[in-house]
């Protein structure tokens, strides 16, 4: 079992491509008000949450609540691929705007675990992008160093998954 310390004040970036679990695992470990999703704000502006046509709109969105949780000192939690860098950088710009710690949840399961539960979705994401999104992964863990975590922990099973315990400061999740 490993247990995630998770200051009271951080911004989580989720990242993972389509179907690794960052949903279930925000929603199993952090209050609903504290996650910022990209697919329930889809079906917010868009009706549909896999609909990619909303995304500026969505992300333009996620941005301006994560400005607002970050300036008010609230625990953020963004559940969305952020697989790529320059994506992740935006994001993480906010918590060093305002002094938060950033912290990376990555959950880099099996291609094929991933591609499974996609595709048993009702509306999935397209496989090449799936693959894509893993791929994307390769030289994640460099790429994060520079990227200014606090802490960052990665998980490349289901079962390290289902095991993990998060504390929000001292308490746990």
């Amino acid at each position: 079992m490993r247990v995630i310390n998770v200051p009271p004040a951080a911004l989580v970036l989720l990242i993972g491509p389509a179907g690794a679990g960052k949903s279930t695992f925000a929603a199993r470990h952090f209050s609903a008000d504290a996650i910022v999703s990209s697919d329930r704000l889809r079906k917010l502006a868009a009706g549909d949450d896999s609909n990619q046509q909303a995304n500026d709109d969505v992300f333009g969105r996620i941005h301006q609540v994560v400005a607002e949780r970050a300036g008010a000192g609230l625990l953020t939690v963004i559940d969305a691929t952020n697989t790529r860098g320059p994506q992740r950088t935006e994001l993480g710009w906010h918590a060093h705007r305002y002094h938060r710690p950033l912290v990376a949840i990555v959950l880099d399961l099996p291609l094929e675990i991933c591609l499974a539960r996609n595709g048993s979705r009702p509306h999935p994401v397209p496989a090449r992008v799936v693959r894509q999104q893993s791929a994307d992964l390769r030289h994640l863990d460099t790429d994060l160093e520079a990227e200014g975590y606090a802490a960052v922990h990665s998980f490349r099973s289901v079962s390290e998954l289902e095991t993990a315990q998060v504390w929000i400061g001292d308490r746990m999740a």
